[in-house]
């Protein structure tokens, strides 16, 4: 075995130069720091992180005072590094030269009116640094990028110091493609030039190439790209341990190149390892390296080769793993590329060792599953929750997604209510309770309910009568709203949204409102919670109390009509009663006789029960009572009447007691008529029957005399009456009658 090291390799100036800085930091008696990696090589990072050099990042370094800290070869702003010395830091400026030497030159030509375009990575630190130079830069990485551009400014085109000569240059031509003046600057590290064509070179004569660097670092991944274009053959690793033995045993001739920011005794080890084995050796070493594998067995392998269809894997096998797309989870399957990244440890299920073109047949998707019953069933052991999303739905309940694994719900576990539309909740990420698991059988049952019972009970525990908080107003009916408060539903009645009356509670409340509510009633058996709005609002009637007194003439609304009187709304919220007694000095029936709904009126408060909250109004007493006319005085009428009162009362007017002294000489002249022709109109009649005659009148006597008692109760209930008389008008009334009639 031949093994050939590419003529430049390993640190460039500038990161020799950041190591000596690092060096030099470390003999300081202060704290010391480096912001971010000093450069991307984690064992160099490693390695003086334990000698004392911790590193920080940007957020971390801000706070630092009194320290020594070392900027790294990638550079920082300048506005960063003074912030640094203002909280009293010594500053050891590791930027490379060449970076120094950018921002010069992209500065002053900023001043000149150039629009400058900076080809390379938004994300890697040294572009970063680089734009935070500029008032207006722009920064793209791709030719698609470049044709986006069109400026009616002159361009100045730079490159990332690490970049492909031809990848810079045939992003910075298309930019001539569609803007009149480019200016393209050259600024590729030399160095990166110098190991690019190396590279190149090296990779034309060797059976295989070993580009040896950190996996994270920008230099070494443009090396393998170099090489990938001119040998098919090429391994990439950050230390003699990622040596692919197996492979290599397979190669005559062996070119190594490590990139700018490798160590020369990473590079060093490496030679040396492959140097010490003879031909033996290396077969043997190779024999105890390789794994024992067995098919459904899930290893740990390196990615070696990403295409789009397809990424091998190295798992220290006599033969390569090999992963299709259909083997690939749903994610990777749409785009490798951005999941599989060459050098990255990965676990992959074994699924044959044989795929019939010598490679192992290994699969993603599959480890991914059987981790997830594996993490599925840890959890139903330890009564844990998982997390799943709603993918569809079917007669008997939902399925679901979780880590991967399908799952059922129940219709019965979906909520603590009846569902009928299942089609709602699709999409939905839900905590799920697992009921029931069984690999074997692929099945796996879940419930929503069990973990919305158990949260119903933590947030009833948490409320308690009286209490104040905000709610979401959930929908509206004609008798109140529903009101979200703390993840439940409660009733606010539309009788207590306000103390003004609210007709239904659209008119106040809007679905999604943000409200304060008090909890006036709880029933967690019945799971009812009745909420109140206006209990939190300035009562109406304490107001107009205060303001107001018997005796105050105020402006009133009707709002109601009863039989017994009308309600007139004297303030928002305030509503008093007019008895129908006090509507009119007339007598008046019922009200809406005289008053309409929405009537606007005057009345007079005649009387406030703060206890009982209730307000007597009247409209009569705006107005003086009426003066009524002089009474005559009965008794006596009474006294004279029966004094010259005859055996016959006279002008009485009762059909049936012979009310009038008239009716009653008609009537008995009648009756002696009838008698003297019944007995043929002789004289002698009436002597003769002159006792019949007199029982006749007798009875007339006995029928005067009984009207007489009656007349005489009349006169006592009306003497009665009178001493009442300005308390019941009615009364008086019905007596003035009867005196007419008498009269």
């Amino acid at each position: 075995m031949e093994i050939i090291i590419a003529e430049n390799s390993g640190f460039c100036f500038g990161v020799n130069r950041s190591a000596d800085l690092a060096d030099e930091a470390l003999r300081s008696d202060k704290e010391k720091y480096t912001v971010g990696p000093l450069i991307h090589n984690p064992q160099l990072v490693e390695k003086l992180e334990k000698q004392g050099l911790k590193v920080l990042t940007k957020e971390e370094a801000l706070k630092v005072e009194d320290s020594l800290i070392v900027i790294r070869a990638h550079g920082e702003s300048a506005e960063f590094k003074k912030a640094l010395m203002d909280n009293g830091n010594e500053i050891l400026d590791a930027t490379c030269p060449v970076l120094a030497n950018i921002y010069k030159k992209i500065i002053q030509k900023e001043n000149d009116g150039y629009q400058v375009i900076i080809v390379g990575d938004s994300n890697h630190p040294e572009i970063i640094a680089m734009d935070s130079y500029l008032k207006n830069g722009i920064i793209i990485n791709d030719e698609t990028e470049a044709k986006n551009i069109k400026s009616e400014k002159a361009l100045y085109v730079v490159s990332q110091t690490t970049n492909r000569a031809d990848f810079y240059y045939d992003i910075a031509n298309t930019l001539k493609e569609n803007n009149g003046s480019v200016v393209i600057e050259n600024t590729i590290c030399n160095a990166t030039k110098l190991r690019q064509e190396s590279a190149a070179s090296l990779s034309k004569e060797v059976d295989c190439m070993i580009v040896v660097g950190g996996f994270n670092s920008s230099n070494t991944n443009k090396l393998y790209q170099v090489v990938s274009l001119y040998n098919k053959n090429v391994f990439r690793i950050e230390t003699v341990k990622d040596l692919p033995l197996q492979k290599l045993s397979e190669f005559k001739k062996i070119g190594i190149i490590a990139g700018a920011s490798t160590p020369d005794e990473i590079i060093e080890e490496v030679v040396s390892k492959m140097d010490e084995f003879t031909k033996e050796d290396f077969m043997n070493s190779l024999e105890d390296s390789m794994k024992k594998i067995y098919p459904k067995d899930i290893v740990t392998g390196t990615v070696i080769d990403v295409k789009d269809d397809e990424v091998f894997v190295d798992i220290q096998y006599r033969a390569d793993g090999i992963i299709k797309l259909d083997e690939m989870t749903e994610e990777e399957k749409d785009n490798p590329k951005d999941h599989f990244e060459v050098g990255n440890d990965i676990d992959v299920y074994v699924i044959k060792l044989d795929d019939g073109e010598g490679n192992v047949a290994l699969s993603t998707r599959r480890v991914q599953g059987m981790k997830a019953w594996k993490e599925l069933a840890e959890k139903f052991e330890n009564d844990e929750l998982v997390e799943g999303t709603v993918t569809g739905f079917n007669k008997g309940g939902l399925t679901v997604d979780v880590d991967g694994v399908s799952g059922f719900v129940p219709a019965s576990q979906i909520a603590t209510y009846f569902v009928k539309n299942f089609k709602k909740f699709v999409g939905e990420t839900w905590e799920l309770k697992i009921v029931s698991i069984d690999e074997r059988k692929n099945r796996l049952v879940l419930s929503r309910k069990d973990v919305l019972e158990e949260e119903l009970d933590e947030r009833w525990d948490e409320l308690e009568e009286g209490q104040v908080l905000e709610g979401e107003v959930a929908r509206l009916t004609d008798f109140g709203a529903f009101v979200e408060v703390n993840g439940l539903d409660g009733l606010l009645h539309v009788s207590d949204i306000a103390w003004t009356r609210v007709e239904v509670p659209s008119d106040v409340l809007n679905v999604g409102d943000i409200i304060e509510v008090k909890i006036l009633k709880l029933n967690k058996e019945k799971n009812r919670i009745s909420l109140g709005r206006k209990q939190l609002l300035d009562k109406p009637f304490d107001s107009f109390v205060k303001e107001h007194e018997v005796g105050d003439i105020v402006k009133g609304k009707v709002v109601n009509l009863l039989d017994f009187g009308a309600f007139v709304e004297v303030a928002d919220g305030v509503e008093g009663l007019v008895h129908v007694s006090e509507i009119s000095w007339d007598h008046v029936e019922k009200p809406s006789d005289e008053l309409n709904l929405g009537d606007e009126i005057e009345v007079k408060i005649i009387s406030l029960d703060k206890e009982e909250e209730k307000i007597g109004l009247s409209i009569k007493q705006l107005e003086e009572a009426p003066e009524r006319p002089e009474r005559k005085p009965r008794r006596e009428k009474r006294e004279n009447s029966n004094n010259n009162r005859q055996r016959r009362r006279p002008e009485r007017s009762a059909q049936a007691n012979f009310s009038s002294d008239a009716d009653l000489n008609n009537n008995l002249g009648n009756l002696l008529e009838q008698a003297l022709f019944e007995q043929g109109g002789s004289s002698d009649f009436i002597s003769e029957n002159d006792s019949e005659v007199d029982d006749v009148i007798d009875d007339f006597d006995s029928a005067e005399s009984t009207e007489e008692n009656l007349d005489q109760e009349v006169v006592d209930e009306d003497i009665v009456t009178l001493e009442d008389e300005e308390n019941l008008e009615e009364s008086a009334n019905d007596i003035d009658d009867v005196d007419e009639d008498e009269e």
